[in-house]
């Protein structure tokens, strides 16, 4: 199946790795579903892409990249979905990532508050809202200690 994307034109995408978002993306309503484009020319960074909408994509990256504690709690929000029968590691966590500035200006921070949490077994997704956490929506990779 092609889908266009802003980023990188139109792309082939295997229907099989389709995200749906039964509760849809916040912010973005009647966006369900996704597909995560990975391009070895931008790691560790990766897009979350709407299939339908091809201006609507969100930087996104593995937090233990860059913070190798972090912790959302997973097996509460796998037992909160409902997803039985699923092993931790068929979860896979993301964060969205906001690149500003250019070169030696630049800042990139993540929102730490707000994961996307996939199950790999049945290609659901869910961006998750952690509330009483220290943890910052707006956290400083390049510069970590400017969060804490």
């Amino acid at each position: 199946m092609k889908i266009g994307t802003r980023k990188f034109g139109e792309v082939q995408i295997d229907e099989t790795k389709i995200l749906s978002m039964p509760e849809g993306l916040p912010g973005f309503s009647g966006f369900e579903r996704f597909v995560l484009l990975e391009d070895p020319k931008t790691a560790p960074f990766c897009w979350f892409q709407s299939i339908d909408e091809p201006n609507l994509a969100l930087v996104v990256m593995d937090p233990t990249i860059f913070k190798p504690d972090y912790n959302v709690g997973i097996d509460k929000i796998i037992k909160d979905l409902g997803w039985t029968d699923i092993n931790r590691d068929e979860v896979v966590v993301y964060v969205v990532v906001n690149i500003l500035g250019k070169q030696e200006k630049q800042k990139i921070t993540a929102n730490l508050l707000g994961p996307l949490v996939i199950n790999s077994k049945n290609n659901q997704a869910v961006q998750v809202v952690i509330s009483d956490s220290t943890y910052s929506c707006q956290y400083n990779i390049l510069e970590p200690e400017m969060s804490e």
